[in-house]
């Protein structure tokens, strides 16, 4: 769009942010600064560390103690882990909501049996409006998805299981 076609007091071309936005994360950009004339645009991606001076950040979270109940803790039986059967754990970046396809109705970035790449995209998390693109970082065989489209996750949380090779 030309400055001739432009509305009377748009300041905004929609076309040029989304193309920026597409740039930032095609080449995973955490800022851009554009200045040009009277327009300047500041384009941030990303968690808490991008955050703009003086934004206060996250609350913190209050979790309830877990009660302790006579006797001492209960029994929990061994569970295989992942590292007992040769799996890597692709694990959540974020605390933040699970997606597993690109758009609702889309087929899921991954499933049990796929190969993936270290590039490889296996899912989206959600967090305060940005989707974070979760790449494999990994070579292998997708074993299991530990997680259902639309769940929180927690930091550090086992989203798939993947054997190696």
């Amino acid at each position: 769009m030309t400055e001739k076609e432009k509305p009377a007091g748009e300041s905004f071309d929609l076309d040029r942010l989304k193309q920026l936005v597409r740039l930032m994360e095609k080449h995973d950009l955490t800022e851009v600064k554009l200045e040009g004339g009277d327009q300047k645009w500041v384009l941030r991606r990303g968690g808490t560390n991008n955050l703009a001076p003086g934004h206060p950040g996250p609350l913190p979270v209050a979790y309830a103690p877990v009660p302790q109940y006579p006797g001492g803790p209960a029994e929990v039986a061994p569970e295989a882990s992942a590292t007992d059967e040769g799996l890597v754990e692709i694990t959540s970046p974020t605390v933040g909501t699970f997606y597993s396809s690109p758009q609702p109705g889309d087929p899921p970035f991954v499933k049990v049996g796929d190969r993936v790449s270290s590039e490889t995209v296996v899912c989206i998390v959600e967090a305060m409006k940005v989707f974070n693109q979760i790449p494999a970082e990994v070579g292998g065989t997708i074993v299991k998805v530990l997680v259902n489209d639309g769940d929180a996750v927690e930091f550090g949380q086992t989203l798939f299981q993947v054997k190696p090779g």
